[in-house]
């Protein structure tokens, strides 16, 4: 039933789910099959978008409908229940559901129930007071719905209302209250499939917040790695939640979006050791990608005047904390700052104002690079 399986790490077969729009997109089509058929259903087949430039037959799922009937005010409902497979999704098991009434003007008209929020910021893919149903989710329904319409002789049109069952509280587990998604979850999908611990969904959502704060005109964003630097940022820079860009460890994320989509002043944001990691030229700082260098810090000690047996103490320590701690007379934070920097500064537009900032873990400043100290 579901698409596919990849492999992970350690070559366990990991589950792909379908996202939010191929669950709308099932949900939709056996509700509105209900109005013009008369006939229910627990199982509905769609298609899922096919890529840009693809060939050849498109890819056919077929999802499980929960429920599916008539409601007393002469629409239809159908639900299901989303299966994000092995993916650590927010909303894996959260039941979404479609209201479907037919109208007698043309097209499909969309609507958020509840559970899906609406969009009250500019800078998104939909406009201020649309509902959160991305673009791809919005074409599948269409589509589907219009071939129903033509199979079955309906000359009509469909209003569409898609809700996912405690939205609201889900919804304050992701970044839609910061990018001004209000009352709900977002309807998403751009392939109809999940792929587990894929960064592109994150990625995308890193992309989406510099949108939201260039399209509302803030001119000083921070980029962090978590919530202490979140927390830097706001009490620092009186920076509110809209310039906070959450890249957790897809520093590389944030600074080649920048060529695309410039700022005037972006601050760098995080711990001593994923700072280090960027010193070294690590564009993700996950520790699965990257890992700190202590032979890299200890060098680096070195150059600011080290002697050999803290050096090795350096080299010897059991993480970065402990290396900075050991180096505690020396500006260490503050050289890796500069080398992070200077790497960050050859991805990043020379018109854009850089900072670096590194943070212990208390949330205190231990080290900074900013774009005025640049003598070379």
């Amino acid at each position: 039933m579901w698409p596919e399986s990849i492999e992970h790490a350690s070559h366990q077969p990991l589950r792909t789910g379908l996202t939010t729009g191929s669950c709308a997109t099932a949900c939709a089509l056996a509700s509105a099959r209900l109005l013009l058929t008369g006939k229910d259903c627990d199982a509905c087949e769609i298609e899922l978008p096919q890529k840009r430039g693809g060939q050849g037959n498109a890819r056919r799922v077929t999802l499980p409908i929960t429920a599916c009937h008539r409601l007393d005010d002469g629409q239809a409902y159908a639900s299901t229940v989303k299966d994000a497979g092995d993916d650590p999704d927010v909303t894996h098991g959260a039941t979404v559901f479609t209201r479907t009434r037919l109208i007698a003007s043309s097209g499909i008209h969309f609507r958020a129930a509840e559970g899906v929020g609406t969009v009250t910021r500019d800078g998104l893919a939909l406009t201020r007071g649309e509902p959160a149903i991305n673009p791809v989710p919005r074409r599948m329904i269409a589509e589907h719905l219009e071939a129903l319409a033509v199979e079955q002789g309906y000359g009509g049109g469909f209003e569409v209302a898609i809700g996912v069952e405690n939205g609201v509280a889900l919804a304050q587990k992701t970044m839609n209250p910061r990018l001004g998604i209000i009352g709900g979850l977002s309807i998403l999908g751009t392939t109809g499939i999940v792929r587990p611990f894929s960064c592109a969904a994150y990625i995308a959502s890193i992309h989406q917040g510099i949108d939201v704060a260039r399209a509302n005109g803030l001119d000083h964003l921070a980029a962090c790695t978590g919530n202490l630097s979140e927390r830097y940022a706001r009490d620092q820079f009186g920076l509110d939640d809209m310039a906070l860009i959450e890249m957790g460890d897809f520093a590389g994320a944030v600074l080649k979006y920048l060529r695309r989509a410039p700022v005037a002043h972006m601050t760098l944001i995080g711990g001593f050791g994923k700072i280090s990691k960027l010193a070294q030229g690590h564009l993700d700082l996950h520790s699965s990608k990257s890992s700190i260098d202590l032979d890299a810090i200890a060098s680096t000690a070195e150059t600011l005047g080290a002697d050999a047996a803290l050096k090795r103490a350096i080299q010897s320590a059991n993480t970065s904390i402990e290396a900075l701690k050991l180096a505690a007379a020396l500006p260490l934070g503050d050289a890796l700052c500069a080398q992070a920097w200077h790497v960050a500064r050859r991805i990043v537009p020379e018109s854009v104002h850089l900072d670096v900032v590194a943070i212990d873990r208390k949330g205190e400043r231990i080290g900074a690079f900013l774009d005025s100290e640049q003598t070379s």
